[in-house]
């Protein structure tokens, strides 16, 4: 069983940031994906409540691992919306009690204050934030000086309330590079740059089955997609060799079926027409 002290700690990640070290960070949705990222040596993953669980955090092994906090429409936890602060901090000691290293919270600046001021890791968002997009639309934040000053002291708000860091999410890479020099707080950058932090990708992308739109910081190193499509293609094929041997009758086969012995058939026989 992984315990606390086998795997990174915030005091740890904070240490390498200030060392200098760039941090790998991956979003991972399956006990296979953790796994393979504690056996690579992955720093960070990214788990949403709805997929953590004592066995994902098992298979992230010495992974420091970030739960998401759902988020108005995004999900629910214990069948709710988490509304309230008392809702987030009951969600965080929650996935705390699991594994849970660091918490994903999108919520106002009140309710992430106060879980910080309960020593609950929060990382909070800015930049191009999904569940805010209504206000930008998909794309890049801060192309203006007006919006890289506001992302700017939206980090300067975070840091003043006790996050111990945010992703900075698709950000020009100098704007990334300043927040990321200028704030004691751990920046998850995706798409903002090599400067920031962390360099912070979904693992669908990295492996290369995306479904739909793939964003311009993405990077791909193998392609799962084909492979999925050979594996999809084996499984009819195997199903329809299957229907072939029920119909022509090649399947059950003597090696598939029990066997009884002839008197205990026949005495069964007796027995059954008595």
């Amino acid at each position: 069983m992984v315990t606390r002290n086998t795997r990174p700690t915030v005091a740890d990640i904070r240490a390498m940031k200030a060392r200098g070290e760039k941090i790998s960070m991956l979003y991972v949705t399956t006990l296979e994906e953790a796994a393979a990222a504690d056996a690579a040596g992955i720093h960070m993953l990214s788990i949403e409540g709805r997929f953590f669980s004592h066995e994902m955090r098992e298979a992230a092994g010495r992974c420091f691992v970030q739960v998401g906090l759902p988020y108005g429409g995004w999900g629910t936890f214990q069948g709710r919306p988490l509304a309230t602060a008392e809702d987030y901090l009951r969600a965080a000691f929650h996935f705390a009690a699991m594994g849970g290293d660091c918490f994903y919270c999108a919520a106002s600046y009140d309710i992430q204050k106060m879980l910080c001021d309960n020593h609950v890791p929060i990382v909070a968002h800015v930049g191009l934030i999904p569940s805010y997009i209504t206000w930008t639309g998909f794309r890049a934040v801060g192309k203006t000086a007006g919006e890289a000053t506001a992302v700017w002291r939206q980090v300067k708000q975070l840091e003043a309330i006790g996050c111990f860091g945010a992703e900075l999410e698709v950000v020009p890479d100098r704007v990334g590079a300043f927040i990321s020099k200028n704030t004691s707080m751990i920046m998850l950058g995706m798409g903002a740059g090599p400067e920031a932090d962390a360099q912070y990708l979904f693992a669908e992308d990295v492996l290369g089955h995306t479904q739909g739109h793939r964003p311009r910081h993405a990077k791909t190193y193998r392609n799962f997609a084909a492979e999925y499509e050979r594996l999809q293609n084996e499984r009819v094929s195997a199903f329809k060799e299957f229907i072939a041997d029920v119909r022509t009758g090649a399947y059950p086969a003597p090696q598939h079926n029990v066997a009884i012995a002839d008197e205990e058939f026949d005495r069964f026989m007796d027995q059954a027409k008595a």
